[in-house]
């Protein structure tokens, strides 16, 4: 496609605490999330229609319903009262429900893009008003910095932990994990606030690893690996990753990821 790009950086919780269950049914968390400098790309250009074609290896696990690129679409059209129309092109290259915030991501690159193609005066502020109603997450991913989620993950604080640049490798086992079905399995114990986010955890992780024992595998192999010097799980799953000392020592890992696992050797935004 001719038309202008943007990357939607792929989503991490470097820590994620579940604290209640909300009355609209929605858990308050504490978070912090990262991003990664790779994700799926979405593509536009103008057009007397709004339409949006997808490909890539997850294309296929990604129903119409679930895409949030012409919601986000037609929500800044709205917001922005402009009949202006695009073609839009997305390039599915994370996994389906991985907990990688792939469809927020792809909502908020939609904002952002088509803010460039139509000549919008919208500022990221503005952006992110518009991004929450589609989602938790999709606030967040309008800047994709690192940031302090609260409330629903989109009450926002910036936060510069000093990690741009660092090595990353993000594994998957090509299984996937609805969020909502993933929360309806936590235990429902308050484990505490949020402080430091290397001596915090993801609530979720039983959870998921009773859903999906692979994950609890792919844990212990990242942890084997040499310069894995921080272990997680992000989001609801299924996806883990391992912060490196070097990108030698992330590469050396990605080599060897086991077949039937997908994988992605990136770094910090």
């Amino acid at each position: 496609m001719s038309g202008l790009r943007e990357t939607a950086y792929a989503k991490l919780n470097l820590a994620l605490h579940v604290r209640e269950k909300l009355p609209d049914n929605y858990h308050r968390i504490e978070t912090l999330f990262a991003f990664c400098e790779d994700g799926d790309e979405v593509s536009a250009e103008h057009s007397t229609s709004l339409s949006l074609r997808v490909s890539g290896e997850f294309a296929g696990g990604l129903g119409r319903s679930d895409n949030l690129v012409e919601k986000a679409a037609s929500a800044l059209r709205d917001a922005c009262d402009v009949a202006q129309s695009a073609a839009l092109f997305l390039q599915k290259r994370l996994p389906v429900a991985s907990g990688l915030g792939g469809g927020s991501a792809d909502g908020a690159a939609a904002l952002r893009l088509l803010g460039r193609l139509w000549n919008l005066p919208t500022p990221m502020e503005r952006l992110e008003e518009i991004a929450r109603p589609l989602g938790a997450d999709v606030a967040a991913c309008v800047r994709s910095q690192s940031t302090r989620g609260s409330g629903r993950g989109d009450i926002l604080e910036p936060m510069d932990i000093g990690l741009a640049g660092t090595p990353v490798l993000l594994v998957n086992p090509r299984v996937e994990l609805r969020t909502a079905d993933v929360f309806a399995r936590w235990d429902g114990v308050d484990r505490g606030e949020l402080e430091d986010w290397r001596e915090g955890r993801n609530d979720l992780e039983a959870a998921a690893m009773s859903m999906v024992p692979q994950v609890a595998a792919i844990l212990a192999w990242l942890s084997a690996q040499r310069g894995a010097n921080f272990v997680r799980m992000s989001g609801s799953g299924a996806t883990c990753f391992a912060l490196f000392d070097s990108d030698s020592d992330r590469d050396h890992s990605a080599m060897a990821v086991p077949r039937e696992w997908w994988s992605l050797a990136t770094r910090l935004r």
